[in-house]
């Protein structure tokens, strides 16, 4: 498996969320499971069913965030020399050059991504095409509404 690129601020959330899976909620489950058993039939037995689901869903979603960290390259975007040029976690702002609409993105990996925030997917066709450009640079993004022309406005590593 290759190698997850994956933000500092990204790979901490995913250790957060993976010590909330491993010390709250796997404890609370194995109680559920226990007080449905102590009920009785375990045929006929909706908790021991629901219970037994939501132990499936942690399990399922611990090793997924073990084997993202695991294959994960964190990058400290505040460590890395760009030479002002757009890179993996950099925050770039780019304007719209026909409506002059400005926006802000951190380009960062797709575990991260999220439009609401502000992260767009390294594979995402904006970040793709924003990838080594400078500021002042005009790119074009294909879209499913046509080509779109953005002009880099600034490019910061935060």
């Amino acid at each position: 498996m290759s190698k997850v690129p994956l933000t500092v601020k990204g790979a901490e959330k995913l250790r957060l969320e993976l010590d909330e899976l491993k010390s709250v909620v796997r404890p609370r489950i194995i109680e559920s499971i226990a007080t449905a058993r102590a009920h009785g039939d375990l045929k006929e037995n909706a908790e021991y069913h629901a219970a037994k689901e939501q132990q499936s869903f942690a399990e399922g979603r611990i090793a997924e965030i073990e084997g993202k960290l695991a294959n994960a390259q964190i990058i400290d975007i505040t460590k890395v020399d760009a030479n002002g040029r757009v890179v993996f976690g950099a925050t770039v702002e780019i304007e719209d050059v026909e409506s002059e609409k400005k926006v802000t993105y951190q380009i960062v990996g797709e575990d991260e991504a999220s439009i609401k925030e502000g992260r767009i997917s390294i594979g995402s066709p904006i970040a793709r095409a924003l990838i080594g450009k400078e500021a002042e640079d005009v790119v074009t993004v294909k879209t499913p509404g046509g080509n779109v022309d953005y002009e880099i406005k600034s490019i910061k590593y935060i």
